[in-house]
């Protein structure tokens, strides 16, 4: 009796050890491209608020390869990675479009080698950061360019105009939003045509980008267009079937930077217009009103999708991310839209100061500088968004996306 009592215990013991073995084994997680916040809670047997609460979280926003803790058995440390050959120390700055992943890839590290030398406790980095780095960078196959040499600012201040946003100016003068709000006392990101700026930096030379529209034989010789709030050099383009580079021939211009008030000329003389291309455009296209067809259908299309989960690159009903839930809501109203990001959608829009439901909201500097999430406008000061980790209604008057608010825009393909 004495030695089956002692089996007994003797297999319990044993099971608790396995036991112990098991959870301490899932306190710790290295997210996928496809993970939410609730996906991982439901496979580890945990909640959304506790994995927030261990990793300092103050959104629902996660991306691939982010590293959490999902257990407070374990010091919030990256996952063990290769033993790496020590190396000379040497330094890089960020450039647009950096992660840690992709810097520490180049350098022949790892992103845990990198975030301990620079003191860093999440994968956040923004342009022009200066990063300590532990390895070397094997070299270019191929000749990389030089940089455009940065043109000394010729004054200290800027004045804001239409279209611009503070990421689009701390962008052309190499600085950062934040210091721009410093140096300005705002405690937004919300600024008005007409409005002088503090600005320290250095004014990069702006690239002429091709515009992707198709190139169309001139218009008509000699329409003249005046510039509007909210006009931009591709959107004119667009809305004439003519290319930026032709606008700018026509008109002397040296950048793609207009102003309010300024008249274009559209088509060179003696050039003839294509049959397809359409007659002369008149005003500028009128606001969509509340109520028409199209706005219904995305108002009516968007909100039955509350619920479905964040999915990073969804852009179908098993799962969106921001830019894919718009893409989705506007194709199925009927929109010529293509699958872009939210860079994409921005460039493709213009700014509106009297939204209605249906427009575009945009936000910037979330995961990433720059614009960097989106919505869709709902009215009475709601949007609805693939954000967090799923489908949701959210007010503009919550402090996290309040701060990060950058504009109302409309896509030309509404008007």
């Amino acid at each position: 009796m004495k030695k089956i009592a002692f089996s007994v215990l003797a297999t319990s013991a044993l099971a608790t050890m396995i036991a112990v073995g098991d959870a301490e084994a899932s306190t710790s997680y290295t997210v996928k491209p496809g993970d939410s916040l609730w996906k991982i809670a439901a496979a580890n047997g945990t909640s959304v608020s506790q994995i927030k609460e261990l990793n300092s979280l103050q959104t629902d926003i996660i991306y691939p390869n982010q590293y959490l803790l999902l257990s407070s058995t374990e010091a919030p440390k990256p996952a063990p990675s290769q033993p790496v050959t020590p190396t000379n120390t040497t330094t890089y700055t960020v450039k647009s479009g950096d992660t840690l992943s992709k810097i520490a890839l180049q350098f022949k590290t790892s992103v845990s080698s990198i975030q301990q030398l620079n003191n860093i406790s999440s994968h956040m980095i923004h342009p022009g950061q200066v990063l300590k780095i532990s390895g070397s960078a094997p070299a270019p196959s191929t000749p990389v360019a030089p940089a455009p040499t940065p043109v000394p600012a010729a004054t200290s201040t800027y004045t804001v105009k239409s279209g611009d946003t503070l990421g689009k100016i701390a962008l052309l003068y190499k600085t950062t939003v934040t210091n721009i709000q410093k140096l300005n006392n705002l405690s937004t990101h919300i600024i008005q045509i007409g409005q002088v700026l503090k600005i320290s930096g250095t004014v990069q030379a702006e690239p002429v980008v091709p515009d992707p529209t198709p190139s169309v034989p001139a218009n008509p010789a000699n329409l003249v267009y005046t510039i509007v709030t909210g006009d931009t050099l591709s959107g004119i383009a667009y809305r004439h079937r003519v290319t930026v580079d032709q606008i700018m021939k026509w008109n002397n211009l040296t950048s793609t930077m207009i102003r309010v008030g300024q008249k274009l000329t559209i088509g060179g003389s003696g050039e003839v217009a294509p049959i397809s291309a359409p007659a002369p455009v008149p005003a500028p296209a009128t606001p969509v009103a509340p109520g028409s067809s199209i706005y219904d259908k995305v108002i009516s299309l968007a909100k039955p999708l509350q619920g479905i989960p964040y999915v990073w690159g969804g852009s179908s009903t098993a799962g969106f991310d921001c830019s894919g839930f718009i893409y989705y809501v506007y194709k199925q109203a009927g929109l010529d839209v293509s699958r872009t990001n939210t860079t994409g959608f921005d460039a493709r829009s213009y700014e509106v100061s009297n939204p209605v439901p249906g427009d575009l909201v945009f936000f910037s500097d979330t995961y990433r500088p720059g614009i960097s999430h989106m919505g869709i406008y709902l009215g009475n000061n709601q949007f609805i968004h693939a954000g967090g980790d799923r489908v949701q209604i959210t007010s503009l008057s919550n402090s996290y996306w309040n701060s990060k608010f950058t504009s109302f825009k409309r896509l030309y393909a509404a008007d």
